[in-house]
């Protein structure tokens, strides 16, 4: 089993080694050097968090008031001023050593990650990757992203136009509690890199991943101040908006909608990566035995608690029985665990309210005349938020779960007869953030692709390759978002562009203002002319 004896870093003795999964418990000594780390008044209260596996209390962690962010603001912004004027060099080298310390410290985060979460270790091996990959893809990309640019001017002769990125100051990350540690940190990353301080809001449920995260910030050497963590609910949330240059929500459409509109009231950018209900079509040519394990893992990795999680399996009319006799056996192989090991393949969901959510799309459709092929139970013999995976067939269209986000292991099945019934039943729905389309032909499938109106479309893979792409936009269309995170787009959204647009011909005595002293029709027949000439060159 890995414990967290066996681990290198700071957690040290995580939990006894001798003790069973259900009794698993955090000491003190872990808990409060985190903690301490919460930009807090001592009367701003603290709330408990939960083991998924249990249900049993795990920690103690503080909040702040309204108050204390606009203090850890203020100090984010004072540390900010300098941070901005170092090279984009040193920052990259300290982002280049946080990816290399959450490798070799990976062991204790990764138990802190299944006892926040519940989730498999196998899943919480994905955010360590997933963090890891997008510190090297911005330290080693920084530079291009950042770097200033020249543009065409007015008159190419007598103007030169450079562009800038400016950090936007203070960016707010909000983040939520299904990938504890990525989500807290990969709207920090590009921030940090582009000269910004970061303020964050982790979920209570899981603030004690992110805090890890600071502490791993620190040691790879990032000065004090620029990343300052607040723990609240709503109330904190709203001061955030309020008080940063930019923010960064990950969560429900219905939140994201109210934190865009507070963010337009002051005018500030906002980065949403909200709801989705994400279709995934097997095509009449797909490798059947390839796709089953993929497809799988697409529906069912984290516990489906997963914003890009497929929640609708399409298949074509002509291998959708051949495909749900390998598949559905398949889904009843996975197994359900609490170990801090590589033993299980799903974990746990992580509250009851949760497993209510769950529970009652499931229960909705098989009284509206569903059938359930495998799964549709509460697995309470395992532990009290564990759910089997489900796949669903015949579900009606009345069905809460065909159009609403389930966020947990279910899926619902539907076949259609061509490829353009399946493109319209892909967007079919209000969200659009992520989409897969199984065949054998690649380019048949990026002509389909084009056609999905999903921010992400992922050709024989469910999430996993687009989300490890990090220079690849992410982010959602129609309901799903706003903005994109990762690759240069994640810069630019916490950069402000600025033009520096010079006139190279007062040296020569020749200028704009030396034409208009032409007087008269002259200069418009001068500039006439002189754009005449650039259309016949192509000159942009």
């Amino acid at each position: 089993m890995a414990t967290a004896h066996e681990s290198d870093g700071a957690l040290g003795d995580l939990i006894d080694p001798e003790l069973p999964a259900s009794t698993y418990v955090l000491e003190p000594e872990v808990v409060e050097p985190l903690v301490r780390r919460v930009h807090t008044s001592q009367d701003a209260g603290t709330h408990r968090s939960t083991l998924p596996f249990t249900g049993a209390p795990l920690a103690a962690v503080p909040f702040s008031s309204p108050d204390d962010v606009a203090d850890a603001v203020a100090r984010a912004r004072a540390a900010q001023r300098d941070w901005a004027h170092s090279s984009v060099g040193e920052r990259a080298r300290v982002i280049d050593r946080v990816g290399v310390l959450v490798l070799q410290r990976q062991s204790e985060i990764l138990d802190l990650i299944q006892m926040e979460s519940g989730k498999s270790r196998r899943s919480a091996f994905e955010e360590v990757a997933d963090v890891a990959q997008t510190c090297r893809h911005y330290a080693v990309r920084g530079q291009r992203y950042l770097a200033d640019r020249r543009e065409p001017g007015a008159l190419s002769i007598l103007t030169g136009v450079r562009v800038h990125r400016r950090p936007v100051g203070v960016v707010g990350v909000i983040a939520p509690w299904n990938f504890p540690l990525t989500l807290a940190v990969s709207e920090a990353i590009p921030a940090l890199l582009a000269g910004n301080a970061v303020v964050l809001k982790p979920d209570p449920q899981t603030m004690l991943s992110a805090l890890w995260a600071t502490e791993l910030f620190s040691e790879a050497g990032l000065p004090d101040g620029l990343l300052q963590v607040v723990g609240g609910a709503g109330d904190v949330g709203g001061a955030l908006v309020d008080h940063v240059d930019h923010i960064a929500f990950t969560g429900s459409t219905a939140t994201g909608r109210k934190v865009a509109a507070r963010a337009g009231e002051r005018l500030i950018g906002a980065t949403l990566e909200l709801g989705g209900k994400n279709p995934l079509y097997v095509a009449a040519d797909a490798d059947l035995d390839a796709a089953v394990d993929g497809v799988a893992r697409a529906c069912f990795s984290n516990a489906g608690q997963l914003c890009m999680s497929i929640e609708r399996l399409i298949l074509h009319e002509r291998i959708a029985e051949e495909f749900l006799e390998l598949f559905v056996p398949a889904v009843r192989k996975l197994r359900l665990g609490a170990g801090l090991d590589y033993t299980a393949d799903v974990g746990s969901l992580v509250s009851a309210d949760q497993l209510a959510k769950v529970s009652g799309h499931v229960d909705d459709a098989l009284a509206k005349g569903a059938r359930a092929l495998t799964g549709g139970v509460h697995r309470s013999d395992i532990g009290p938020y564990f759910y089997a995976p489900t796949v669903l067939d015949d579900v009606p269209e009345d069905a809460v779960c065909l159009r609403e986000e389930t966020f947990g292991p279910v899926v619902a099945v539907s076949r259609v007869a061509s490829d353009d019934e399946a493109v319209a039943a892909m967007n079919d729905t209000e969200f659009g953030l992520n989409a897969s389309i199984w065949s054998r032909d690649v380019s048949r499938a990026r002509r389909l692709a084009a056609r999905v109106e999903a921010g992400t479309v992922v050709i024989n893979d469910g999430y996993l390759m687009a989300w490890g792409s990090a220079g690849a936009p992410m982010g959602g269309m129609k309901a799903s978002g706003l903005g994109r995170r990762h690759g240069r787009e994640a810069v630019e959204a916490v950069t402000e562009a600025q033009s520096v647009v010079a006139q190279r011909g007062l040296a020569a005595g020749v200028s704009l203002d030396t034409l208009y002293a032409m007087g008269g029709e002259a200069p418009s027949k001068a500039l006439t002319v002189a754009m005449g000439v650039m259309r016949r060159l192509r000159m942009p």
